[in-house]
């Protein structure tokens, strides 16, 4: 029996080119077949991801554990690193390592459904959030019970499949998941994310009895206002009465609670008096959202006739599009210069594929390497991206471009470049030929 050969990068890309290249067939059970067997070949690909990511994590822990750095401190980055090679956020890196190394430890059988197609990566990792509350030993039980045979996940949906694994768990370890209940309150907290056409999501991770009490709450007060001749829909009163319960805001009738306003104006004057150029509206954390010109203008008006305060910061902009920095001898980013600095990037981490809200303004060169604390050695992170940039082997430096770039160099050698965002309204200059050979920059 031959010896299997070692896969590269470079057999991947040949079979990316050779789908890329790829004719799809006439007949209509051809395609059927097609993308039923390239279901199967995504979940093979994940599988091979997983042993790919558990082994390049041990490598760089041997290699880390010769350099001297303590066990501790062994294998920081990794998550990282995956993430940036897999186009995902740190986040999501972190939950692919942890998903790559329980099934190469504690679940061998869902590891072997990935492989063989029956078993989809987000299942899998259902799966393992599932049996967290578990010891290994039950954990690889469960692992036999669901997935030993690949015929038993026949038709079994998702919903199916985590009430089984659930199940499973309750029945060899009952008191694991009681414990895991209760100690899931610990996980509750308030998010807030962007959402379509200027509005916000905020959500609330709360325990059953406290979410339904205030749900119970707005609702019943809001049908009291209804009742009283109020013309909002009952969910339109439900959403002012969380806005001025929370803001201390006075409650108006007939329109969204008016709350203090700080207008970050990456956007000229005119726009302000009339143009069209669109606007931005974020705060601390929040990543900013796009505004049509007469959105944020409605909105400001709105603050101000309400006379609940409002704050005007304009933000301006050279001719390259870069926002106009400050400079500083402190080794802390002041709050003028780190404002300057979240909104040149957004209020996003700067890391490629990260979408975490700024938490930490971060030299690129490091203040100990003879780095300045300017806008353009500055940079907003997400506090995982801060940490993980410190392990070792990571590099950093800035590129001379348009527009903020810094470039990225991983333990593994691999270089990725992250740019600023253009400011809201901002074209890109375009190279216009004047002559042969003769080219001329315009705005």
């Amino acid at each position: 029996m031959s010896q299997p050969t070692a896969l590269s990068a470079a057999q991947t890309a040949d079979l990316a080119a050779a789908l890329h290249g790829g004719v799809l067939p006439d007949d209509p059970a051809a395609l059927i077949d097609l993308i039923g067997e390239l279901e199967r070949l995504k979940s093979l690909a994940s599988a091979v991801q997983a042993d790919a990511t558990v082994a390049y994590d041990a490598a760089r822990r041997r290699e880390e554990s010769e350099q001297g750095v303590s066990a501790r401190r062994q294998g920081r980055g990794v998550a990282a690193e995956i993430a940036l090679a897999r186009r995902e956020s740190p986040h999501r890196g972190q939950t692919l390592l942890g998903l790559a190394k329980i099934l190469h430890t504690e679940m061998p059988h869902t590891r072997a459904r990935m492989r063989d197609g029956t078993l989809s990566e987000f299942r899998a990792i259902l799966l393992v959030r599932e049996t967290a509350c578990l010891t290994a030993e039950h954990r690889t039980f469960v692992d036999e019970e669901l997935c030993a045979d690949p015929a038993a996940l026949g038709g079994v949906g998702t919903r199916e499949l985590v009430a089984r694994a659930k199940r499973a768990a309750y029945e060899i370890d009952p008191a694991s998941v009681v414990r895991r209940a209760r100690n899931a309150e610990s996980d509750r907290n308030v998010t807030v994310r962007p959402a379509p056409d200027t509005m916000t999501y905020l959500t609330g991770l709360l325990p059953v009895a406290q979410g339904v009490a205030v749900h119970a709450a707005l609702g019943r007060d809001a049908d009291a206002l209804r009742a009283q001749g109020d013309s909002r829909c009952r969910g339109q009163l439900m959403a002012d009465l969380l806005v001025a319960r929370v803001t201390g805001a006075e409650l108006v009738p007939d329109a969204p609670t008016p709350v203090p306003v700080l207008v970050n104006l990456t956007m000229s004057d005119s726009t302000l008096l009339g143009g069209h150029a669109p606007g931005q509206v974020g705060a601390d954390g929040v990543a900013p959202d796009i505004l049509p010109a007469e959105i944020a203008r409605l909105l400001l008006s709105r603050t101000l006739n309400a006379e609940v305060g409002a704050w005007i910061r304009q933000i301006y902009v050279d001719h390259t599009g870069r926002l106009l920095g400050m400079t500083s001898k402190q080794r802390f980013f002041a709050d003028g210069l780190a404002d300057v600095i979240g909104q040149r990037d957004l209020g996003i981490c700067r890391t490629p594929f990260c979408d975490a809200p700024i938490r930490h303004r971060d030299h690129v060169t490091a203040v100990g390497d003879g780095g300045a604390t300017t806008a353009d050695n500055g940079q907003g992170m997400c506090e995982a991206c801060n940490h993980a940039k410190e392990a070792p082997g990571w590099r950093q430096s800035t590129v001379d471009d348009l527009r903020h770039s810094v470039e990225t160099v991983t333990p593994s050698g691999h270089r990725y470049r992250s740019t600023a965002p253009p400011p809201v309204g901002w074209r890109e200059p375009r190279w216009v030929k004047e002559s042969p050979g003769v080219y001329t920059l315009v705005a």
